[in-house]
């Protein structure tokens, strides 16, 4: 096992340390992606002619199955972590080969759920020298999202698209122009082998003892309309439509119908591991999953009342790929997706707690306005801006708790939930915007301020200041207050309100909660 740095590290860097100098980049350009996952670990280098194709330079996949450790025991083994770090090392060296100097590297719900997770990453960096980000489950389905528009397109009309790994299941609702909501089932097929499989059950007691399981599938009253068809990714998907569609081309979309995949589902079954091994040639660490990826597979197709399955042989590092380049060839592309997804993302965890959807979106609107008019005040970037959006949208959902101390009820919904586009620490922010939009101000000893860094904790008081004012603007959910403009001169913020009618309660409320943004900004807020 090699311990010693390898070369050229200095030009190899992630691609958030490149941001900074983005208009250096020019096509052809190399990138590439590392998915480290519960059943393998892959790799992809490519080359971009522009910003919508690429050729594969090299593809590896590597039988790393880090999930029979992190969902049986809940740590990773030694073995396990040198085995990853091999592949980690193996990686690097495929970079200094083919000369690439932009890369994302991403671990998913094995490494997430381990608690020792952090361990590995740590590892990895120190003695391979790649950066490896833990993503959760949403950034995983927008991944997925982004592979699969560049690859087949998507029209319209939504399609369920389910990606399938050893861990979990997300499970999406997309168009051409986003994620209209996700939810993430920890169905992976490593978890169900290693809790009702694992040698001891086999053939057709394993089916009926996966399929009881997997009905209690669902999928929400949003999905139950008309779609286009289901879209299934991940490698068991490729390997069941080369069973199912053998000699097809190797990259490119697949079509199924539902009973097909109903008739392979039951082939393997009848077949023991070995079997499946000798006779339909599949490798020994993918003829053991295949058949519970079959079963879930076939339960979201029906939940979903489609015939029409389609397999696009993309994945995650696909949609890395893509998501660095949009980056790298549009400087704000991925930023302005990121927006679109996050607060689309907001507005669907909102309807799933039955929030008022005008009041939100009015004080989001508010709230936008004032952060770009207040520029100079508060210093802050786009990304603050996309944290401020997503509280603004999301600051009343905890009413669907109760309405007394909504506020803490809406900072535990917004923690406890994925958000995508927002990686965990960004969406605890945003929770905790949402618990300061009224009442209390921060205290050093509130849970999840106290885990803050200073620069966070200046990030939530100011964002959380503007979001009292946008809220107290429309104090009466009635949209009262059209517009504000702000102007800021001598110590002090004059406020211009263009009201439709009277606006007396608003006036009111927003002296009320005048106290914080003055302390917070040092300055006198006044109502022109």
């Amino acid at each position: 096992m090699p311990r010693t740095p390898l070369t050229s590290e200095a030009a190899i860097t992630t691609f958030e340390e490149k941001l900074g100098t983005l208009a250096s980049a020019r096509f052809p350009l190399r990138t590439a992606a590392l998915d480290v996952g519960s059943n393998a670990i892959r790799f992809l280098v490519a080359e971009f002619s522009d910003a919508e194709r690429f050729s594969a330079l090299e593809a590896e996949r590597l039988p790393v199955r880090l999930g029979h450790d992190a969902f049986t025991s809940g740590i990773l083994s030694e073995a396990s972590q040198d085995a990853a770090l091999a592949a980690a090392v193996r990686f690097r060296e495929e970079l200094d080969r083919f000369g690439v100097a932009y890369y994302r590297a991403v671990a998913t719900s094995a490494v997430r759920e381990s608690r020792n997770g952090g361990e590995l990453v740590d590892r990895i960096r120190r003695e391979s020298g790649v950066r490896l980000e833990t993503i959760t489950g949403s950034e995983e389905a927008r991944l997925v999202w982004l592979a699969v528009r560049h690859r087949m397109g998507l029209g319209d009309r939504p399609w369920i698209l389910a990606d399938l790994g050893g861990g979990s299941m997300e499970v999406s609702l997309v168009t051409e122009s986003g994620i209209h909501w996700s939810q993430s089932h920890p169905v992976g097929t490593v978890r169900l082998l290693e809790d009702f499989g694992a040698g001891q059950v086999q053939g057709q007691d394993l089916l009926e003892l996966l399929e009881h399981f997997t009905s209690r599938l669902s999928l929400p009253e949003e999905a139950l309309g008309t779609i286009e068809g289901a879209i299934i990714t991940g490698g068991n998907a490729e390997a069941l439509a080369d069973l199912i569609r053998p000699g097809g081309v190797s990259n490119a979309p697949t079509e199924l119908t539902r009973q097909e995949l109903r008739a392979v589902l039951d082939r393997l079954a009848a077949l023991t591991v070995a079997e499946r091994i000798e006779r339909l040639g599949l490798r020994p660490d993918r003829a053991d999953v295949i058949l519970p990826a079959a079963i879930v597979y076939h339960r979201v197709a029906t939940l979903a009342a489609t015939e029409r399955i389609v397999v696009p042989r993309v994945g995650v590092r696909e949609g890395v790929l893509y998501d660095m380049v949009g980056d790298l060839a549009e400087h704000r592309a991925h930023e302005t997706e990121l927006d679109r997804t996050t607060l689309a993302a907001a507005i669907v965890l909102g309807r799933r707690y039955r929030f008022d959807e005008e009041h939100a979106r009015h004080v989001a609107d508010l709230a936008l306005s004032l952060f770009d008019q207040l520029q100079p005040l508060h210093g802050l970037g786009e990304a603050s801006k996309r944290h401020l959006a997503a509280a603004a949208l999301l600051h009343d959902i905890g009413q669907f708790v109760s309405y007394r101390r909504h506020h803490k009820h809406s900072w535990y919904l917004v923690t406890h939930s994925d958000l995508p586009g927002l990686t965990p620490r960004e969406t605890r922010l945003v929770a905790l915007i949402t618990r300061y939009h009224r009442r209390s101000v921060p205290k050093p000893y509130h849970e999840g301020y106290a885990d803050l860094n200073d620069e966070e904790r200046e990030q939530v008081g100011k964002l959380s200041a503007i979001l009292r004012i946008a809220d107290a603007l429309d104090r009466e959910h009635q949209r009262r207050v059209k517009r504000v403009t702000a102007s800021i001169r001598d110590g002090k913020v004059a406020l211009r309100l263009e009201v439709q009618g009277t606006a007396p309660l608003e006036v009111w409320s927003l002296k009320k909660k005048a106290g914080f943004f003055e302390t917070t900004f040092d300055v006198e807020l006044q109502v022109a």
